[in-house]
């Protein structure tokens, strides 16, 4: 019987003793967890190919341009009332929380115009431009890929994509242009034009001696803003520039040359069309009466209002300054292999 008893009270001592042990380790456990979830700030995942998605665009732009031909020297001027439309389509890959890589195609026009733009009563400066009285207008097709930031992450799929986000954008854009004015109504000794009042192209007529490629590149760049519609849809605005690497947007970049290099009456009318300006105050009746002679039988007007670093008066444009132009942009876009739930209701 001894034995037994003893037996039974040596178990229960060691029961006993199993089970305390047992509680202080469950016990530092629970520390160690709680440890753990307080100090826990969730784990970074990588923007997965779950969450990257495709979007195709369409948008309605403004276009305007900035060039020899604005109202004023200041490179930011630009004549509103010449403001043109164009229209685009364009694919965006979502690749990160913050990132994607939109290719766009848009086309539209631009378009300046000394007599239009210019002040008259401007004696220092609008004033030779009106009398200069140059104009064009240029069809762009344009193809541009950029890079835009987000503001704003989202680091789950679209559906979470946040309701609205600024952000900005830089690329590379390649585009064709075609510069084309208006053909007088004479050429410059007083003989009519059959086909005046038509567009015609200025690049072949080189008007300024020099030719130029119409295939040129420009550097998009620029800021807006990307709002929600529903879980497929998001409408954003944007205003971008692009700089572009050619002066000739509006065939006008440099000097007045001698009218007696070019091939032909029709380059040289359309090179020099102050002829066709009438003295509507008495500064420019005074810019008319500064001539110099620069074409048999015809005299041209002494360049428009600035001297030359070497003294000469020639001048028909500044060059140096690259034309550019600014895109105002309206984007409609819709996730593309994404299903929109509508919500039912009984």
């Amino acid at each position: 019987m001894r034995k037994l008893a003893y037996l039974i009270l040596t178990c229960l001592f060691i029961t006993f003793s199993a089970e305390e042990a047992y509680s202080q380790m469950n016990r530092r456990n629970i520390k160690k967890n709680n440890k753990r979830i307080a100090s826990y700030r969730g784990k970074k995942s990588g923007f997965g190919k779950d969450k990257v998605y495709n979007s195709l665009g369409f948008s309605l732009n403004a276009l305007n341009y900035y060039g020899d031909l604005a109202p004023s020297p200041k490179r930011i001027s630009t004549d509103i009332s010449f403001t043109r439309p164009a229209l685009g389509v364009s694919f965006t890959h979502r690749f990160g929380p913050r990132y994607q890589l939109t290719g766009n195609f848009m086309y539209g026009g631009l378009r300046g115009s000394d007599f239009e733009s210019a002040d008259p009563d401007d004696i220092d400066n609008g004033a030779f431009r009106y009398v200069r009285n140059l104009s064009f207008r240029n069809r762009i097709k344009e193809l541009s890929v950029v890079g835009q930031i987000d503001l704003f992450e989202n680091q789950a799929t679209y559906i979470s994509r946040v309701p609205w986000t600024p952000y900005v954008f830089a690329g590379l854009a390649v585009f064709h242009h075609n510069p084309q004015a208006q053909v007088p109504q004479t050429d410059l000794l007083g003989n009519p034009f059959s086909d005046a009042g038509e567009w015609v192209d200025l690049k072949p007529l080189k008007t300024e001696g020099k030719s130029y490629s119409l295939i040129q590149f420009a550097i998009p760049f620029g800021l807006g803003a990307r709002f929600r519609i529903n879980e497929v849809m998001d409408i954003s605005g944007e205003i971008g520039f692009r700089y572009t690497f050619t002066d000739y947007l509006d065939d006008v970049s440099s000097d007045y040359v001698d009218l007696t290099t070019l091939a032909s009456e029709k380059a040289r009318a359309m090179s020099y069309r102050s002829n066709e300006v009438q003295p509507v105050n008495a500064r420019v009746q005074e810019i008319i009466a500064n001539r110099y002679t620069g074409y048999t039988g015809f005299t041209t007007v002494s360049g428009y209002g600035h001297v030359n670093s070497d003294g000469t008066t020639n001048m028909r444009g500044r060059a140096g300054d690259r034309d550019i132009y600014m895109v105002t942009t309206v984007r409609l876009t819709y996730i593309l292999g994404k299903t929109f739930h509508r919500a039912k209701f009984r």
